[in-house]
C-alpha cells in the first residue's frame, strides 16, 4: 500500500475534526441546522489554515444523502460524501482561479450553472484564489451572484480579500479563518503522531509549530519531513538542524549581557554567532520571539507555554528586565531585521542592532563599560574613582579634546534646580508603581489638582501620541491603584516643570555633576590624565537603588 502524506491522510472530513476555526464552524453549523443557507460564501485567510478543506466539508453538508435536507453532521459514508472526499463528485466543481483567470473560463462556469445538479442536492462551485480573476471575469460573475439559480452554491476562497471587488464581497457571506496558534498546532501534531505510533519529543513539536507560522498544512508537511530526517522519529536536535533554527541557548547569552548592559560580552556573543555561520536574519527573528515570550512572562505569565523549551530561562529573564526595556528591545530587533539588507554586511547590521539596544537602555540601568587593561591605570587612581562612587572610561586621545569633555555631559533641563518636595511625593510614588507604557505616561504628567474623586493632570504636547495609545489604560490603572473610581482630567500643555519625569531628570543631572566633580577634583586621577595625555569620557553616576 502506497504511503499517504500526513497532510492528506489527516485532512479533516467533518466540522468536529477542524482545528482552530471554532468561530466559523459554529456559525455554519447553526445556519445549516436552521436551514438558513446563503448562495455565496467567501472564506479568507493565509495559506494552509483550512479554506479549501472547509469548503469541501460544507459541500458534504449540503449534499449528504443520509438525511433528506442539509446537515451540519455529514455521514461520511454515503455516495455523495465518499465521492467528495475522493474528488469524484460530479456536482462539486473546483476551479483554480490562479490558472483560470479569463472571462471565457467564467462564462463556462455561468453557462454550466444553469443546469440542475446530476447526482446531488446542490451544484457547488469552489473557486480558489478568487482574487486572481480578471476584472472582466468578476463582472461576468456578478450577474450570477446577484440572481443565482436555487440549486447553485458558490464557495470562494482567497488569501488576499483586499483584491476582491467590493461588488463581489457585498454578495457573499464572509468568514475569516484564523492562523493557528503554535499551541494548537503542536497539540494536533501530538495527537497525529500518537495515532501513527511515531515516537516524538515535545520540544521538537514546538519547533515545528513555530516554523509552520500558523499553517496546519505546513506543520504536517514539516512533520513528514522531520520523520524522514530523524529516521522514523521526531527528535528535537535533528528537527532543529533540519529547520536551520538557531538554538535558543545561543541567543539567551545575548539577553544575559543586555540585562546587565555588558557591551564587551554582547559583542563577544555576536562574534560567536558569526563564527558558527548562523543566519543573522533568523537570529533577529528568534531574538524577537524570545523578547515576546519575556513580555508575556511579565504581563501574562500563564500565557507562556509549558512546553516552551526555554521556559525557565524566559521566566528568569522576565525578572531581570523592566517591561519598557523589553518593549524597546523587541522594536529594535524587528526594525533591525528589516534594515539588514541595507547594512554594509549582515554582521554589521546585526551587531549595530545589538548596540542600539545597548545605547537606548533606561537611564537608571547599571552599565558595564569597557575599561583599559588593569596595568594601564594605577590602582590608587582607580580605587579613588570607585570611592567617589563613579564609573569612567579612560582612553588616550589628543590633549585638546580635554577641553571639550564638558560638552559631552548632559546639562540640567532647567536653570533652576528643584528638590523632591517640589513634586507631590504621593503622585510620584503612584506613577512609579504603574506598569509599562502606562507608567511612562504617568511619569510625564504633572499633578495640577488632587481631590478625593478627581485628579487633574498636565501633559506635554510632545507626549500626545502616548496619551492616545494608553490614555484609557492609565485611567483604569489609576482607579485600580487608588481603590476607587476617580475622574481623571489630562490637559495638554507646552511643557511640565513638576512631573515625576522632570524631577527625575533634574536629580539625574545633579548626580551627573556630582560624579564629574568628584572625578575632576581627584588629584591622583587628574595627574594620571595629564601624564597619559588622556581624557575622561562616558562619566556616569552610580545607579541609585530602587529600594
Amino acid at each position: 500500500m502506497s504511503h499517504q502524506v500526513l497532510a492528506r491522510k489527516w485532512r479533516p472530513r467533518n466540522f468536529s475534526q477542524l482545528v482552530g476555526q471554532e468561530h466559523v464552524v459554529r456559525a455554519l453549523s447553526n445556519a445549516l441546522a436552521q436551514g438558513r443557507l446563503h448562495h455565496a460564501y467567501l472564506f479568507t485567510g493565509t495559506r494552509g489554515v483550512g479554506k479549501t478543506t472547509l469548503a469541501r466539508i460544507l459541500a458534504k453538508c449540503l449534499n449528504c444523502t443520509a438525511q433528506d435536507h442539509p446537515t451540519a453532521e455529514p455521514c461520511g459514508v454515503c455516495p455523495a460524501c465518499t465521492e467528495i472526499d475522493g474528488g469524484r463528485f460530479i456536482d462539486l466543481i473546483e476551479i483554480d482561479a490562479a490558472s483560470n483567470t479569463g472571462i471565457d473560463n467564467m462564462r463556462d462556469v455561468i453557462d454550466n450553472a444553469q443546469y440542475a445538479p446530476t447526482a446531488g442536492r446542490f451544484k457547488v462551485y469552489i473557486i480558489d484564489e478568487v482574487h486572481m480573476l480578471s476584472k472582466n471575469a468578476f463582472n461576468a460573475m456578478l450577474k450570477t451572484l446577484e440572481e443565482p439559480p436555487g440549486h447553485v452554491i458558490f464557495i470562494l476562497a482567497t488569501t488576499d480579500p483586499q483584491k476582491v471587488p467590493v461588488t463581489v464581497l457585498s454578495r457573499c457571506l464572509q468568514f475569516n479563518l484564523k492562523q493557528m496558534p503554535p499551541g494548537h498546532i503542536s497539540g494536533h501534531l501530538k495527537n497525529v503522531l500518537e495515532a501513527e505510533q511515531i515516537p516524538f519529543e515535545s520540544a521538537a513539536l514546538s519547533l515545528l509549530a513555530r516554523a509552520a507560522a500558523g499553517s496546519m498544512r505546513d506543520a504536517l508537511s514539516l512533520t513528514d519531513q522531520a520523520i524522514a530526517y530523524c529516521s522514523g522519529e521526531v527528535r528535537e536536535t535533528e528537527t532543529r538542524a533540519m529547520l536551520g533554527v538557531i538554538d535558543q541557548a545561543y541567543l539567551l547569552p545575548l539577553l544575559d549581557a543586555l540585562a546587565v548592559q555588558d557591551g564587551p560580552r554582547l559583542m563577544r556573543e555576536a562574534a560567536e554567532l558569526a563564527a558558527r555561520g548562523f543566519s543573522f536574519d533568523a537570529a533577529l527573528q528568534d531574538l524577537a520571539v524570545l523578547l515576546h515570550q519575556i513580555a508575556l512572562a511579565q504581563s501574562v505569565p500563564e500565557a507562556v507555554g509549558e512546553d516552551l523549551p526555554e521556559r525557565e530561562r524566559v521566566i528568569e529573564l522576565a525578572r531581570r528586565f523592566d517591561p519598557e526595556s523589553v518593549q524597546l528591545h523587541y522594536q529594535i530587533a524587528t526594525l533591525g531585521r528589516r534594515d539588514l539588507e541595507w547594512a554594509p554586511d549582515e554582521y554589521a547590521g546585526f551587531s549595530m542592532t545589538l548596540l542600539r539596544m545597548l545605547a537606548f537602555a533606561p537611564g537608571d540601568a547599571p552599565v558595564a563599560r569597557a575599561m583599559p587593561p588593569a596595568d594601564a591605570v594605577p590602582a590608587p587612581a582607580m580605587a579613588s574613582a570607585r570611592s567617589a562612587g563613579e564609573r569612567a572610561q579612560v582612553k588616550t586621545i589628543a590633549p585638546a579634546a580635554l577641553a571639550s569633555a564638558a560638552n559631552e555631559v548632559l546639562p540640567p533641563t532647567r536653570g533652576e534646580l528643584h528638590t523632591a518636595s517640589a513634586v507631590d511625593a504621593d503622585w510620584r510614588q503612584l506613577a512609579e508603581s504603574l506598569p509599562g507604557l502606562v507608567r511612562q505616561l504617568a511619569m510625564h504628567c504633572e499633578l495640577l489638582e488632587r481631590r478625593d474623586d478627581r485628579l487633574r493632570l498636565a501633559l506635554p504636547e510632545g507626549q500626545k501620541a502616548l496619551l492616545a495609545s494608553v490614555g484609557d489604560k492609565l485611567r483604569v490603572a489609576l482607579a485600580e491603584q487608588l481603590g476607587r473610581a476617580v475622574k481623571i482630567e489630562i490637559e495638554l500643555v507646552a511643557d511640565t516643570r513638576q512631573s515625576p519625569a522632570a524631577e527625575r531628570a533634574r536629580e539625574q543631572a545633579v548626580r551627573q555633576r556630582e560624579a564629574e566633580s568628584a572625578l575632576h577634583d581627584d588629584a591622583r586621577l587628574q595627574t594620571l590624565v595629564r601624564e597619559c595625555d588622556a581624557t575622561l569620557t562616558n562619566i556616569r553616576p552610580r545607579a541609585v537603588s530602587a529600594g
